[in-house]
């Protein structure tokens, strides 16, 4: 019995070592490869599954190829390179330049914005849009609920795909974990091509479940669309418990509706291997808009050689001269966006981080306190929102450029998922996130880094998640 024990040791030592071999051949961030290493190690059987489960990086091999999608949907938007009297700010020129360099995502002028704070008013808005179309609609949603919000769009989908109108749906497989299939199945009876994005099955478990859709992206007939952060489930409308749910999406008219419909369609690929690039999904414009306002749709992935996002919040924040507000849910930078963050607060640029004062994750709570200490101790004015749960995902920087999508400022948006973010460079757009964000802050009370963090166990336990956030 002995003897099987040693050789039981013996082998789970040699996986170990394996393991942690694969962490360091992955070539991760450093503090990320630390995370691994310390869970594989220090966690007896439970760390090595969840690496086993959550951690093998597989974003090089054939699991993915969205380098070549995006390569096969640029002829689709060859016809907009040269739009007429598109005229961009010349202070945002160079990150307009990035993102156009790293995924083609073109800017596109003429746009009409409506911001929308709270679920009754959105869905209100989008179900109107569903009832007017005439032609297709496109809905990308990390989860899609079966609840009495769930139900009242789906019905209204099957409605409309009983009159002719194309419908297609993508929602994640993870965040739809507990939906059961006869919802998307009622769907697909009815006519509407509702996929999956990357299922999960315990055979290939390991492989997808990291890398999760997390885009909310909605539009109708090519001309109206709609991106933010609100998912399909009633606490977006009615809250939870006893919260009040505080989230942001916008209605796009105009070019910018062009990107967003790219950005669908190359999801669409992905669960169908459909390439769609007819001339009809991208309609002319009627020469109703015509403003000043550009907006650029940049999507996200973990399988592209650089971070889109993430590399174009750092070129803005370095540029900002005058203030950086930002609303996110979680806040778990990685060094380079922190760097950026506390070296413009020292720069004397007015850099303000909303957070929500109660969590919905006590892990992510916890490790993004000694991020936030870390900010206010380099300038950075922190502020708590108490009106509810805070989810919004939004970006205003001097006056000119502001961002919404479904990007938070942790690891896991930058680095694991597929996300997606409009950015808008206009003044009066600006001015209505602005406007959003001081509202907002009405409702908030400045964070305050508490002396009792700094006794011993306090400190050793904030060290220890704040290791584990690239992980979580």
């Amino acid at each position: 019995m002995y003897g099987l024990n040693l050789l039981l040791f013996a082998l789970y030592e040699i996986v170990i070592i394996v393991a942690i071999i694969h962490v360091l051949m992955d070539n991760r961030q450093p503090a990320k490869t630390m995370a691994w290493m310390l869970v594989i190690y220090f966690v007896p059987v439970v760390g090595l599954l969840f690496y086993f489960f959550f951690g093998v990086n597989t974003r090089r091999g054939k699991l993915m190829s969205e380098r070549s999608l995006q390569q096969l949907t640029r002829r689709a938007m060859f016809e907009f390179v040269e739009q007429r009297d598109l005229h961009v700010p010349d202070e945002y020129k160079t990150t307009i330049d990035l993102f156009v360099n790293q995924g083609f995502f073109l800017p596109f002028k003429d746009n009409e914005v409506e911001v929308f704070t709270d679920g009754h008013a959105f869905f209100l808005d989008l179900f109107h849009s569903i009832g007017k179309a005439r032609h297709s609609i496109h809905l990308d949603f990390y989860i899609f609920e079966d609840d009495a919000l769930g139900t009242l769009l789906a019905d209204m989908l099957i409605d409309k795909a009983r009159q002719g109108v194309e419908i297609r749906l993508v929602y994640d497989d993870v965040g739809c974990w507990r939906v059961k299939r006869r919802f998307f199945e009622r769907m697909r009876r009815e006519g509407i091509e509702a996929w999956p994005f990357m299922p999960v099955r315990f055979r290939s478990f390991t492989s997808k479940v990291n890398y999760r859709n997390h885009r909310k992206i909605v539009v109708v007939d090519g001309t109206t669309g709609y991106i933010g952060g609100m998912n399909v489930a009633r606490r977006y409308v009615q809250g939870r418990d006893g919260r009040h749910w505080r989230d942001t999406m916008v209605r796009v008219k105009g070019g910018g509706v062009y990107g967003l419909q790219r950005a669908f369609l190359l999801d669409w690929y992905f669960v169908d291997r459909t390439l769609i690039s007819d001339r009809k999904y991208y309609p002319p414009s009627d020469g109703a808009l015509s403003n000043s306002c550009v907006a650029q749709v940049v999507m996200s992935t973990p399988v592209t050689p650089q971070p889109e996002i993430m590399l174009g919040i750092l070129g803005i924040v370095l540029r900002a001269k005058r203030y950086i507000y930002i609303e996110t849910p979680y806040f778990m930078p990685n060094e380079p966006v922190a760097v950026a963050l506390k070296t413009a607060a020292l720069e004397g640029v007015d850099v303000r981080v909303m957070v929500p004062k109660r969590c919905d994750s006590h892990f992510v709570y916890w490790a993004s306190r000694s991020y936030l200490d870390e900010m206010v101790a380099a300038g950075v004015k922190v502020l708590e929102y108490d009106g509810g749960f805070l989810h919004s995902k939004l970006w205003v920087i001097d006056d000119m450029l502001a961002s919404c999508g479904s990007t938070n400022i942790d690891f896991r948006s930058f680095e694991n998922n597929f996300e997606a973010n409009v950015f808008f460079y206009d003044s009066g757009t600006a001015d209505s996130f602005r406007r959003v964000f001081e509202c907002d802050q009405l409702l908030c009370t400045p964070y305050e880094v508490d002396d009792r963090r700094n006794r011993f166990f306090m400190r050793l336990w904030l060290s220890l998640v704040r290791l584990l956030s690239p992980v979580m």
